[in-house]
């Protein structure tokens, strides 16, 4: 079968099957490497072998990524810590939405997954807003909040295999400046577009209340984020590569967690943890799956020949990216697979690695709806109908893809190439 309908086929029985039945994305992606590589006519063995060296290689990426992330967030949602971070913050930052859009923001870096960071974050959010469309507010601010650093900023696990594929020469470094000076600006605007749905419920004008303002610093709480930021220098001097030093920054962060917490929270952290990240881990080894089977097929050529026939260049990994995110819905699933396809096709000499990268990230924006888990957990958490998250996190987020492709866009007409 022509490569390209086989795609299109495997990304629609996707999409159906997690719709429909709403199993793990694990299944749905091993599952769908395997239908997509009998579509493309691979031998039997060569297949499963396949399969079996994609979940391994994402394993070995991320599994110590999300595993210490995992641990660090349960830890801390045990001891209470959470509150304690959002009152340290509360100290500087007096607007209610702007404390939650940091709080999120900060959160979702360590805990390495932005729907943890969410999940621990929403009962501090509850105790700031008691109830009503302020505390709706706050949520929709939370959950966009949290992606927006999660998606942009390395190293999260989208960042991770992109970084990994795509970046060249490029330091992640220089990525991260314009990533965070991105995000921050995206994080501002979606505060103040949040602003007027916070005023008016019951404290003066959109501030904190004036006994929360006495500023706190709770150490025990920071310590992990502070043991990841002091092994950054410490892994660059003993001359570990950006792929090494990654993994020795979050075990670093989880170490510390772990040895200060105490007994009882660092026995329901680990196990709880250890829990929460194996599903995550399955998860995006499955996208490894499905990502192996489509290089071994040779559909990055097929595809890219195909879409760039219809489309101009410039807009074909945002397109690639908008098309696996609609179908599965997770992010670092999209960037997964996106990466893996197009570092194995000349695409990548056309585009400056900075750009290549946002235009990636722009698309896993575009198209949150049912197939994207965290769709429904915010509905669940505002009670909303389906209309109205549609309108205040599906559009918002599109909206952020499309800046940030169109900053992607005026990079590449800059840099050019690099």
């Amino acid at each position: 079968m022509d490569l390209l309908l086989a795609f299109a086929i495997t990304l629609l029985a996707i999409s159906a099957v997690a719709i429909r039945f709403r199993i793990s994305p694990f299944f749905t992606l091993v599952g769908g490497a395997i239908f997509y590589g009998i579509l493309t006519g691979l031998p039997p063995d060569q297949l499963m072998s396949t399969v079996i060296g994609g979940l391994g290689k994402i394993f070995g990426l991320f599994a110590i990524v999300i595993l210490s992330g995992a641990v660090i967030a349960k830890i801390l949602e045990e001891q209470g810590q959470v509150a304690e971070i959002v009152s340290d913050i509360k100290g500087y930052v007096r607007n209610r939405a702007t404390l939650t859009g940091i709080s999120a923001y900060i959160l979702a870096l360590p805990v390495a997954c932005s729907i943890t960071a969410f999940i621990i974050l929403e009962p501090v959010i509850r105790n700031l807003e008691k109830g009503g469309q302020s505390y709706k507010a706050l949520i929709y601010i939370a959950a966009i909040g949290s992606l927006i650093s999660f998606t942009l900023i390395y190293p999260t696990p989208v960042t991770i295999p992109l970084i990994e594929s795509l970046s060249g020469d490029i330091s992640p470094l220089y990525y991260d400046g314009v990533a965070i000076s991105l995000s921050l600006l995206l994080l501002a605007g979606i505060i103040i577009l949040y602003q007027r749905g916070i005023t008016g419920s019951g404290m003066t004008g959109n501030e904190a209340p004036v006994e929360s303002r006495e500023k706190s610093f709770h150490p025990r709480a920071w310590a992990p984020f502070f043991a990841i930021i002091l092994a950054i220098p410490v892994g660059s001097i003993i001359g570990l590569s950006v792929s090494s030093l990654i993994q020795v920054i979050m075990l670093a962060g989880a170490l510390t967690a772990i040895i200060i917490a105490s007994p009882s929270a660092r026995s329901a952290g680990l196990h709880q943890g250890a829990k929460h990240a194996g599903v995550i881990i399955f998860d995006i080894c499955g996208a490894g799956a499905l990502a192996a089977v489509i290089l071994e097929s040779g559909f990055a050529e097929a595809a890219l020949g195909g879409i760039t026939g219809i489309i101009p260049v410039l807009f074909a990994p945002f397109v690639f990216a908008v098309l696996i995110q609609t179908a599965q819905g997770s992010r670092v699933v999209t960037a997964v697979i996106t990466a893996g396809i197009l570092a194995k096709s000349q695409i990548t000499v056309e585009f400056h690695p900075v750009a290549l990268i946002l235009m990636i990230v722009a698309g896993s924006f575009i198209f949150s709806y049912v197939t994207d888990p965290f769709f429904w957990i915010i509905r669940h958490s505002t009670d909303d109908g389906l209309g109205t998250v549609v309108r205040r996190y599906t559009l918002p987020l599109a909206a952020l893809g499309v800046i940030i492709f169109c900053v992607a866009l005026a990079f590449q007409m800059l840099m050019g190439s690099g």
